[in-house]
């Protein structure tokens, strides 16, 4: 009943306005740098915003007050935009394929919540407000006719706690230059300069692509709407992963397939989670049709010539586990292909031979002979080690933080790294009747720890 009662008022307007600014870089880019030609793998990417939430609590250890908080918060951002000067620019249209670096500026809002810090993010996790976090409603799909880059709105409960959402469009980055950017911001506020010394290995590497024209390969029955889809958290502790692990390199020794050395972590759980949606789906059927597996993987460390991680852009790359029949549902013979798909992105020499990895991908997706694939493929993209949970300006690191995503439009795997470290939680998304058949799977609940 209490729940249930919290959710009814998480429906209502839950923020009032403070404030409401342009936040322009510290100093004007130079001239030469006034366009930013999107690359190849840029031009491929989904069309959205990418939203980060970040919760701190008020720490009584920090003297300043919520309005000195902001005010470090804006100029510091202005500093940090001189440095991350395109996402201070404007995309000219959803197609262009360059980026105008003309100083416009993020847009910064101010709001009041009249609530709890704790009790409202707990609300949140439901998904109910959500949206009411961010600037300009810039969440995923929603404002594609949006112009903006970045859009912040920093959000001051009325314990003194806050929360910070950042949308920052997938066309100019991933998640890896998201992160990156929020870090090198609450870097400077803590620090108070951009030259300070501490900053320089924070500092983006950028590159400058040049002119293309590469023609788009659109993968819309990928992309396609379909069904009720919902949402579960699940949360797998370091020990139980340990065990996924070991079963994982038991059944392999036992079996037929190769000898799989020393699996990831997200390796076995992507592949616990696939399986197990999987199986839902046959319970559900009675049968099994052709499925797909896609893993998004950061390749930066996989160039020749290897790419620091604050390398900004979209430097990612697609690998695809197609299971055709049901008797290839196995946890070791899947991990087997996971670990060969993986193989096959090392040694990358160009952007180019990313983008062309990608697209011949979509290529065979969208010109599928079996009907409905978007229905049985599923993502999965791991932040796993990526510091989206550290950013400090000054009153310590967050309490919690998410990509904000509301319900996908795909079936998918969102994998992060616990709050505690001791652990991975896997965001789930799937279809009602699939996912009331797969949050019930006693393979997958032997190494879960919570559903939420």
């Amino acid at each position: 009943m209490m729940i249930a009662k919290l959710l009814r008022l998480g429906r209502r307007q839950l923020n009032f306005l403070i404030s409401r600014e342009t936040i322009k870089p510290s100093s004007p880019t130079p001239s030469h740098l006034h366009i930013y030609n999107l690359s190849e793998v840029d031009q491929l990417a989904d069309k959205g915003y990418m939203p980060l939430v970040l919760f701190y609590a008020n720490n009584g250890n920090c003297s300043l007050s919520a309005h000195d908080k902001a005010l470090t918060m804006k100029k510091s951002l202005s500093e940090s935009l001189t440095r991350y000067y395109p996402l201070a620019g404007r995309l000219p249209s959803p197609t262009t394929p360059y980026v105008c670096c003309n100083d416009d500026g993020v847009v910064f809002v101010e709001t009041k919540i009249q609530r709890q810090l704790d009790s409202f993010k707990y609300i949140c996790e439901q998904d109910e407000n959500l949206k009411e976090l961010f600037a300009d409603d810039l969440l995923s799909q929603k404002s594609l006719g949006s112009s903006h880059i970045v859009g912040v709105q920093l959000n001051h409960f009325s314990c003194g706690g806050l929360a910070l959402g950042v949308s920052m469009s997938h066309t100019i980055g991933d998640a890896c230059t998201l992160l990156s950017f929020v870090n090198h911001w609450a870097s400077v506020s803590r620090y108070g300069s951009a030259d300070h010394r501490a900053m320089l290995p924070l500092n983006p590497h950028i590159i400058h692509s040049p002119i293309t024209n590469s023609v788009k390969l659109e993968a819309h029955v990928v992309n396609q709407v379909c069904g009720n889809r919902v949402k579960r958290k699940f949360v797998f502790p370091n020990k139980k992963l340990i065990e996924l692990k070991n079963k994982v390199t038991i059944l392999a020794e036992a079996g037929s397939t190769p000898f799989i050395n020393n699996p990831t972590r997200v390796e076995v759980l992507t592949t616990l989670l696939y399986k197990t949606a999987l199986v839902a789906t046959l319970e559900k059927t009675g049968c099994l049709k052709p499925s797909y597996l896609l893993m998004m993987g950061n390749i930066r460390n996989k160039f020749i010539k290897k790419l620091p991680q604050n390398t900004m852009g979209n430097l990612v790359s697609v690998l695809m586990v197609h299971t055709r029949h049901a008797t290839e549902i196995s946890l070791n013979g899947m991990v087997a292909e996971i670990k060969k798909q993986k193989s096959m992105l090392e040694g990358i020499r160009s952007v180019h031979d990313a983008a062309e990895n990608i697209t011949q991908l979509r290529f065979k997706l969208g010109n599928d002979d079996i009907k409905d694939v978007a229905k049985r493929s599923y993502w999965c993209s791991s932040l796993c080690g990526l510091p989206y949970n550290k950013p400090d300006f000054g009153w310590g690191k967050p309490m919690g933080a998410s990509l904000a995503l509301l319900h996908d439009d795909r079936n998918g795997f969102l994998l992060t790294d616990t709050p505690d470290g001791d652990g991975i939680e896997a965001l789930v998304f799937l279809e009602k009747e699939d996912m009331e058949i797969f949050q019930t799977d006693k393979e997958m609940l032997s190494f879960c720890q919570t559903i939420q």
